[in-house]
């Protein structure tokens, strides 16, 4: 542990402070404030205490740094550089610019040493929650006597806005619960947000909320006294030690844009550039001397971790080394579901699997199906990690042989790998985000559908950092029934697919489901939701058609010379083909496409989405939800049979039929079609005639 004198460790952080100055006055934007209030905790933890290796960003056991108040980027940009990863100064010069490695926030996959993407606050603390709970997770089910190869911290800096967050309270309150104790939290209780001083609408008392959730708190710290500082520090350290520790919060008292002589403590530092006569009095006020972007050598070398980072990482090593000679088998686990690689025999497996599905001839509710592929495929995925958000029982996450996690009868943390996470969607959705990033598990998370929309800027977040992320969203649609319109979806479906990066599954029966599920695990750069039926659903499809499921849509049934085609998804299948059979009779030849995933659908080659969807060929879509979203497939010519309006609370098979989602009318709107298009074609212009030309 590094100990520099008082005066070093001041210029340190005033090192980081002007950094943060110069790269905003270059931009023109940014947020100044809190890299200039935090540098003193910064220097505290990421020179003396934070674990971590500049030359390997990725290795198992690092301490994990989560910045959750990303608005203030240039804190980690400035911390990244300085202390060795492959951050030039070059990219801090570029700060906020395109195709930069130093964007307005934080993305991690972009920016070297970067553990999440954040911005959007409260979710950094979330996603910090999910770290530390894989942490403990991976440590109860891997460590042995002796033998600790998981034994990291997970820290997160956050402010005012994070806490005002209500993904805060769901994240905190059940971190204290699960006793997440390598799990420390520095609040920056700068007393300003964008709007001014917060005693107008933030009066909360903060450590009494965190000390009612089961933190362990640190209060009144002054967040520009080292000393005082490092004590808070080596105390949150203690409880991570113990059996029964706590998380901690150390709450700094800081002052925003600490060094602006003329703006530090308001709000105009808060996120503006400075403008040039600041960042000059703001020099002459650190004593600054260095140009701008330049580093003194003195102060550079102070900060270079790499050496003490390569020696931390070589020591970790070294006690794998012992553990994977004592415990081979699970040494090769622990590297295996730390490189996001699934079993060796999972590709083996899996067509029996399907096929074993498929044979089932039962009408099951997706939803069941999709609890019976985890039956099936949980044995081949031991680094699931599932849960729902107080709805088990209903959206049906647990599997046969899973274990709960949490807190056992005798109050100590037991291992597990299915939680609940009570009624906290949007903190289920990030804290999965979390245990994503940190690797070992591959979570999943379950709740109703229309829920999504307390969850979807986690779900978007996982989407922007390709994290592999999977939700069960059960009750799709108004075939749920009697609960009426609060939790019948409508526009649900159609809005997650838009996500850029999200695969949206709505399968029709236990095989699709089934390729649903493996399509999720097998993904690894992106989420994946899988929108399911409360309803019971007939099979559909055969083992035959499993490849051309997972290409998210195919032809479940054919006629000769097909004269117009019906796309359909999850239960509206069974109405398509319903439909098919009464226009048979007419003498009227459909084409039947499911289209489970949309969005895989369009990532298929132009000729195959011509095979399955001729453009030549007039087009029905039916789904129970939103019909704007099918417009992209039938054309303006096209008719889509959905619901435009909420739904009503009645059974479900009254509702269909009350909202005109049946065969007679998909047949009804088929028929009107193909007479159209004959009658087109009686009037077309003899080929001889050409049209246009002088």
């Amino acid at each position: 542990m590094k100990n520099p004198s008082p005066e070093l460790a001041r210029q340190m952080a005033n090192a980081i402070r002007m950094l943060a100055v110069d790269a905003v006055e270059k931009a023109k934007s940014g947020h100044p404030g809190a890299p200039m209030g935090m540098a003193d905790i910064a220097e505290v933890l990421w020179n003396r205490h934070l674990k971590h290796n500049p030359a390997n960003p990725h290795w198992p056991d690092r301490d994990r740094f989560v910045l959750s108040n990303g608005h203030g980027s240039m804190l980690i940009y400035a911390l990244l550089h300085l202390t060795g990863y492959d951050l030039p100064m070059e990219e801090l010069r570029k700060f906020r610019q395109l195709h930069s490695k130093t964007a307005g926030h934080p993305e991690v996959g972009i920016t070297p040493g970067v553990e999440t993407t954040t911005g959007p606050l409260g979710q950094g603390i979330t996603n910090g929650v999910g770290m530390a709970l894989a942490e403990k997770l991976l440590a109860s089910e891997f460590n042995r006597p002796g033998h600790a190869i998981v034994d990291h911290f997970t820290y997160v800096f956050l402010g005012d806005g994070c806490m005002m967050e209500g993904i805060s309270h769901e994240a905190c309150a059940l971190a204290g619960t699960l006793r997440l104790s390598k799990l420390v939290a520095f609040y920056d209780d700068n007393g300003i947000s964008i709007d001014g001083h917060v005693e107008g609408w933030f009066t909360d008392d903060t450590p009494k909320r965190f000390e009612a959730y089961g933190w362990h708190v640190i209060p009144n710290v002054d967040g520009h006294d080292p000393a005082a500082i490092e004590a808070a520090l080596l105390d949150a350290k203690q409880q991570g030690a113990r059996a029964d520790g706590k998380p901690t919060l150390i709450c700094c008292k800081t002052v925003i844009g600490m060094g602006s002589p003329n703006k530090a403590g308001t709000h105009d530092v808060h996120g503006a550039a400075l403008g040039a006569a600041e960042v000059q009095a703001t020099r002459d006020a650190l004593g600054w001397t260095a140009a701008p972007f330049e580093i003194p050598a003195e102060i550079a070398e102070a900060w270079n971790a790499l050496d003490a980072g390569a020696a931390a990482e070589r020591a970790w090593r070294q006690r794998f080394d012992a553990y994977r000679a004592a415990f081979p088998k699970e040494a090769a686990e622990f590297l295996r579901r730390m490189a996001g690689e699934l079993l060796p025999d999972f590709d083996d497996r899996l067509p029996g699997l399907l096929a074993a599905i498929a044979s089932k001839p039962e009408a099951v509710a997706t939803r069941k199906a999709s609890q019976n592929a985890l039956d099936a495929l949980a044995p081949l995925v031991p680094e699931f990690f599932g849960g729902s958000a107080d709805l088990t029982g209903s959206n049906l996450t647990n599997f046969k042989g899973c274990v709960k996690a949490g807190l056992n009868s005798e109050g100590a943390f037991a291992w597990g790998n299915h939680l609940s996470y009570g009624v906290r969607e949007f903190g289920m959705a990030a804290i999965m985000n979390g245990i994503a990033l940190h690797g070992g598990y591959i979570p999943y998370g379950g709740t109703f559908l229309t829920f999504s929309d307390y969850s979807r800027n986690a779900i978007r977040m996982a989407a922007l950092m390709k994290q592999r992320v999977i939700h069960v969203f059960t009750h799709d649609s108004i075939g749920l029934g009697e609960d009426g319109p609060t939790h019948q979806s409508v526009e649900h479906v159609p809005s997650l697919r838009i996500i850029p990066g999200l695969d949206v599954w709505r399968p029709a029966d236990g095989l699709e489901t089934a390729v649903a599920w493996a399509s999720a695990i097998e993904r690894r750069d992106g989420p994946s939701a899988l929108c399911l039926s409360r309803q019971n659903l007939p099979r559909v499809s055969t083992i035959e058609q499993a490849e051309l499921i997972r290409r998210g849509g195919y032809v479940l049934s054919d006629m000769e010379e097909p004269q117009a085609v019906i796309v359909a998804t999850g239960s509206e299948v069974e109405i398509a083909l319903q439909a098919q059979a009464a226009l048979a009779v007419d003498g009227v030849r459909a084409r039947v496409v499911s289209m489970p995933s949309t969005n895989v659908f369009d990532r298929q080659s132009d000729a195959y989405q011509d095979s399955v969807l001729p453009l030549s060929l007039p087009t029905v879509a039916v789904e129970a939800a939103h019909p704007d979203f099918w417009r992209k497939y039938v054309g303006r010519t096209g008719v889509v049979v959905g619901i435009a309006s909420f739904g009503e609370s009645a059974p479900a098979k009254d509702l269909y039929q009350h909202f005109g989602i049946t065969a007679a009318r998909v047949s009804d709107a088929v028929r009107t079609l193909v007479h159209r298009a004959a009658h087109r074609r009686e009037e077309a212009l003899p080929e001889h005639i050409v049209v246009g030309t002088h």
